[in-house]
């Protein structure tokens, strides 16, 4: 069966071209397209199809209010969503949003790159609408079940074989793609401000989403959040995003600290930044102190500097596959064998929040 696509889109050309382009892959069928949120509604109970792109700006009903109605569809009537918006920092800002409210992903609204059929984006948009086919996660969500070394999803998460119950955590590293945005914010916003360790997050967005991501999380955490941009130390209780584009690499400067390196270097890697040379940084400087936790997202990058974390002696969480909006990199480390628990967003949340003394001392004086 095809994959069954409605495109929403306000412009003519966007909508021709994001059909040719989608067209074009044997496995997907555009049934449709809609010029605003009102018309697209009507279609999507007519056709029911397993994704939709959207828009954001829209005359009649935008892509946010559509989206919200979207969301109150019965489970089995409610399609994946696609966002396409421009690169601005509005909207940025808006996408961010539109993830909140339920939007699975997010794709730059380049009509010049869209309509000139360029190679590397037509791969990008085909692959984004393969793996959020409502389809596809399902089946990767049974086939993942079947493993023997698939660790069944955790009613709560005790740390075990750690100094003081985890307390020698001192840096985290969390590697994010497809669906991350929202699931960052649970796991952020969970953390007390006395956070023992420094977050280092590398996730899959260009540069304008993942500055406006930080600026979110700063106004909604109690950690401090910053935009890393450039090569800096990293402070306890702070957690720093990869700026898009470029990679992270975390280094030991003596005493238990570290410094964050931020460059374009490889200039090669297939994804920017890159989940593996953050991990792998992380184990080679911090070893056993480190806790490595992998989201949502396609492909496996993170596998390779994960599989080296464990090998150091570091731990590694993963989301578990029900939570995922694409169940790719949680489940290429929870396959290779080094996941110590698979976890839901608020589990991750906990976990790491049970570092800080604060919440340390609660617990044991709760007990």
């Amino acid at each position: 069966m095809p994959i069954r696509v409605l495109i929403i889109d306000d412009s003519a050309f966007m909508r021709k071209a994001l059909a040719a382009l989608l067209s074009s892959d044997a496995s997907i069928e555009v049934l449709d397209a809609a010029r605003n949120g009102e018309e697209g509604l009507k279609k999507i109970a007519e056709l029911r199809p397993d994704v939709c792109t959207l828009d954001l700006e829209m005359p009649i009903m935008d892509g946010m209010t559509t989206l919200s109605k979207i969301r109150l569809l019965p489970e089995n009537q409610r399609p994946a969503v696609l966002v396409c918006s421009t690169l601005t920092v509005a909207g940025s800002q808006m996408a961010l949003k539109a993830m909140r409210l339920g939007a699975s992903d997010v794709i730059c609204k380049d009509p010049d790159a869209i309509g000139a059929g360029n190679e590397k984006i037509k791969k990008d948009i085909v692959a984004r609408v393969k793996a959020l086919a409502p389809s596809t996660r399902a089946a990767a969500i049974r086939e993942a079940a079947t493993k023997p070394n698939a660790p069944k999803p955790a009613a709560h998460f005790e740390w075990k074989n750690r100094a003081m119950h985890g307390a020698g955590i001192d840096l985290i590293v969390i590697g994010s793609s497809t669906g991350g945005p929202p699931i960052l914010e649970q796991i952020l916003g969970a953390i007390p401000a006395d956070c023992p360790a420094p977050i280092v997050i590398a996730q899959h967005m260009p540069a304008m989403f993942t500055k406006s991501m930080s600026e979110r999380l700063g106004e909604m955490c109690k950690i401090k959040v910053r935009h890393a941009e450039a090569d800096c130390k990293l402070e306890k209780g702070a957690a720093y995003i990869t700026m898009g584009g470029r990679h992270s690499r975390v280094h030991g400067i003596g005493m238990g600290g570290y410094r964050l390196e931020v460059s374009e270097r490889p200039t090669d890697a297939l994804y920017k930044p890159s989940v593996n040379e953050l991990f792998h940084s992380a184990s080679l400087c911090s070893k056993e102190r480190c806790l490595g936790i992998m989201l949502t997202g396609m492909g496996d990058d993170g596998c390779i500097g994960a599989r080296a974390l464990h090998a150091s002696g570091g731990l590694v969480l993963a989301q578990v596959a029900e939570t995922c909006a694409v169940y790719g990199m949680p489940r290429a480390v929870v396959e290779a064998g080094i996941t110590a628990a698979a976890l839901t967003p608020t589990m991750l949340g906990q976990a790491v929040a049970q570092l800080a003394p604060s919440v340390r001392a609660a617990g044991r004086a709760a007990a």
